[in-house]
């Protein structure tokens, strides 16, 4: 005496097995099951190959003049084949940035989702970087060097507290970003001016803090590995003594802290 239940797309067969026919009609029912769910995979299959039903992507993406956006637009009309760590070219508003992707296919999809971003904000994928660009990129990589004691010259002039942490050059040269950190707002328009007249662009005076100061210098932290800002943490999260307090952590607030200053980011780990 056996009770088989066959359920598919809604529909459900229950099937007695005391009789021989019975098992006839079992079979019938199972063949016709299976042929079925083949025809629906062959027909989602098929719609998948599509044109009509193809979709932009989401790439992960590391850019130094982009702040808090670390994804990209792949258009669905462009089939290349990206990798990771490739470096692209990528268009923000009417500006065109260098980028370097961190992640691809499904699971940047899924961090894209948790994060949930605006998707008519994001950059878009331009192409991959050539040659020339390269020899573009160099060039710009020197000018940035050679603008560290223009910067600092010019910050001793107007006697303004500012400590710079990284200079980067818009690929397309269109802009200049300093970043740099401070205890209070500085009043920088004078120095600003300055540094426009000199440099015959436009200028970006970014005050950032020491978390993500550790994340652009990088280095290593006390366990020996390279900071967790600077290789995979895209966003920081509130990190508070009341954490360390849960774990049964020391309170000794220097083996708590990290290079930074602040609440080691590993803390939110075990939370």
């Amino acid at each position: 005496m056996y009770n088989i239940e066959l359920s598919f797309l809604g529909e459900t067969a229950a099937v007695d097995g005391t009789s021989q026919e019975s098992q006839i009609r079992y079979n019938n029912i199972y063949k016709e099951v299976i042929c079925q769910k083949l025809k629906h995979s062959h027909i989602n299959s098929s719609q998948t190959d599509t044109p009509e039903t193809l979709t932009d992507k989401i790439i992960e993406i590391e850019c130094k003049g982009v702040l808090n956006s670390f994804f990209c637009i792949v258009k669905s009309d462009n089939r290349i084949t990206l990798n990771k760590s490739d470096l692209i070219l990528i268009k923000v508003g009417d500006n065109i940035e260098i980028a370097k992707i961190s992640e691809i296919g499904e699971l940047a999809e899924l961090k894209y989702n948790l994060r949930e971003e605006d998707k008519n904000d994001l950059p878009v994928f331009l192409r991959v970087m050539d040659n020339n660009d390269i020899i573009k990129f160099n060039s710009n990589y020197e000018d940035e060097l050679n603008a560290i004691p223009i910067f600092r010259k010019a910050v001793e002039k107007y006697k303004l507290s500012m400590k710079l942490v990284d200079i980067h050059f818009q690929f397309d040269r269109k802009k200049l970003f300093f970043y740099y950190t401070s205890d209070g707002r500085v009043d920088f328009r004078e120095l600003a001016k300055e540094l426009a007249s000199h440099f015959k662009t436009r200028i970006e005076l970014r005050q950032i803090g020491v978390r993500d100061e550790a994340k652009r210098i990088g280095g290593l932290g006390t366990c020996g590995r390279e900071f967790c800002c600077a290789s995979f943490l895209s966003n920081f999260k509130r990190i508070t003594t009341q954490i360390a307090n849960d774990q049964n952590l020391s309170s000794n607030m220097s083996k708590l802290s990290g290079p930074c200053g602040k609440l080691k980011c590993c803390l939110s780990y075990e939370v």
